[in-house]
């Protein structure tokens, strides 16, 4: 996790040179759905919200397993590290000769790659740990160069990501909320379910104007709520005075994540667990027939 982790500026600088796999991708005013499980499902929100905010054409995010495709979408987009997730298998089979597939995928052996109509090939981002941080992030990067997105902000701000030193207030924290907007809500729960995944720490997450609509009744000393990218007006002052952390992410939101993904691993090691192999959790949900 710690090498693949720190790759990721690297990742994300081949990801926006691709411009022949962001072509297979829709096009400017097609209606799509973009389907995942587990964190591709929450990549697939903020690719969503880019790519719709951004005038390209309605875009829904849906889990695989609860996704509404019988919609007249001109193109299902599946996005997978692993390309063995049954539950996208069966959405993917159950639309051959229906509806335009595009898969997202990480390991080019996998079966999606034969099933799809256009496989869109990410090897350099795959992994090898269960806990999954470059793939996800360099997809995303792909998907913001498909919309005409300058990534080097991003990619330099993921530089000073993997670099700098995180405070033991963010390391030693009891307990943690994430919060985004708009593309950055996807990525609040990223960071949420890697802090699980990782390190067994107790963490939620939710939209930024949703805060105070209950979730703020535990914010306390020794816990930490964390925005991504611009705080709604006022949540800084209202957390401050729970006497909580409030962690104002000053870094793109993708990089932001990284810093998430490095407090995530730092409190595996603390606790001495393995955030390669986090427990009840395989690389893939492979189902039985």
């Amino acid at each position: 996790m710690s090498a693949e982790l720190s790759s990721q500026p690297e990742t994300w600088a081949r990801a926006e040179a691709l411009r022949a796999e962001q072509a297979l991708l829709p096009a400017r005013g097609a209606r799509i759905a973009v389907v995942g499980c587990g964190t591709s499902w929450f990549i697939a929100q903020s690719y969503a919200w880019l790519r719709e905010a951004g005038g390209h054409g309605e875009t829904d995010a849906f889990a695989a397993s609860e996704a509404f495709v019988d919609r007249g979408y001109d193109t299902v987009v599946a996005l997978t590290r692993s390309g063995t997730t049954t539950e996208v298998l069966q959405l993917v089979e159950n639309l051959r000769g229906r509806v335009r597939t595009v898969g997202v995928i990480g390991d080019a052996a996998s079966p999606l790659v034969g099933l799809v109509d256009e496989a869109v090939l990410l090897p350099f981002a795959d992994e090898q740990s269960v806990v999954q941080t470059r793939f996800a992030t360099t997809a995303l990067a792909l998907f913001r160069a498909s919309l005409g997105e300058d990534l080097s902000g991003a990619i330099a701000d993921a530089e000073r990501a993997v670099a700098e030193e995180l405070a033991p207030e963010l390391t030693d924290a009891e307990q943690y909320t994430f919060l985004g907007r708009g593309w950055s809500v996807g990525l609040a729960h990223e960071a949420a379910l890697k802090m699980r995944e990782a390190s067994q720490s107790w963490t939620e997450s939710y939209p930024s104007m949703e805060y105070r609509h209950g979730p703020i009744a535990i914010a306390a000393p020794g816990r930490v709520t964390w925005q991504f990218g611009a705080a709604p007006e006022g949540l800084a002052g209202d957390v401050a005075a729970t006497g909580a952390r409030f962690e104002a992410g000053a870094l793109d939101p993708m990089a932001e994540l990284v810093r998430a993904q490095r407090v995530a691993l730092a409190r595996a090691r603390a606790k001495g667990l393995d955030p390669d192999a986090p427990r009840n959790l395989t690389r893939s949900v492979i189902l039985d027939a």
